[in-house]
């Protein structure tokens, strides 16, 4: 079956470049020019990913991706955003849930691939551990907070590393400023409560899974 992916850009260049990008790689693109027309195509079509620009007119990014995730058709699609802007804080804050991975343009088409196979490799490695954690009879909400958390840390890890480069932490010779470096720490703060978090869960998976080799 052919992977579909929903190219979301107000600019006919960028979705014509980017298309190319993932047919030579076997995807097969969508493209759509615009929040308004991603929406539109969403109603009758379900990719498997959206790329999705956040700088558009006149709807932008963010509010695409609100309404992506508010529709029960569409809430589950992953997302990968691309921006030439610069993630703020408080959008790093609101929106790292709704998200499964942001790259900076100019777009490096092999940093845009290893994201896309990332984001796909990343859901199936959940779906198998959510399956044998059904198997084991763990709590469904417990297996729900598993798979968000496995996304979530992978997510924040690479809003992190945008948030520090924005920052200036990455560069000598400018001083971040208090909002950011807030910013910053809340984030290191939240990813190392998921780590922990995650271990624990990753603990009661293992105690719960029947003994190698066992017979029913």
């Amino acid at each position: 079956m052919d992977t579909t992916i929903l190219i979301v850009d107000d600019s006919p260049f960028i979705v014509d470049g980017l298309a190319a990008i993932l047919s030579r790689k076997g995807y097969t693109p969508i493209p759509a020019h615009g929040g308004d027309e991603c929406l539109k195509i969403l109603e009758t079509v379900k990719p498997d990913l959206i790329l999705l620009d956040i700088m558009m007119e006149p709807v932008d990014g963010w509010e695409t991706l609100e309404q992506i995730k508010a529709n029960p058709a569409t809430k589950d699609v992953p997302v990968l955003m691309f921006s030439a802007k610069k993630i703020t804080p408080a959008e790093a804050q609101e929106h790292s849930l709704s998200i499964d991975d942001f790259v900076s343009k100019p777009v490096n088409p092999t940093q845009l691939l290893e994201s896309i196979q990332r984001i796909f490799s990343r859901r199936n490695d959940i779906k198998e551990e959510l399956h044998l954690a059904e198997e084991s009879g763990i709590d469904p909400a417990i297996i729900t907070e598993y798979g968000t958390l496995r996304k979530s840390i992978e997510v924040d890890r690479n809003l992190l590393t945008v948030l520090r480069a924005s920052a200036g932490r990455d560069r000598a010779g400018r001083a971040p400023s208090p909002e950011e470096m807030t910013a910053v720490r809340a984030l290191e703060d939240k990813i190392a409560l998921s780590e922990r978090r995650i271990r624990e869960l990753r603990d009661l998976f293992h105690k719960a899974a029947p003994p190698t080799g066992s017979s029913g």
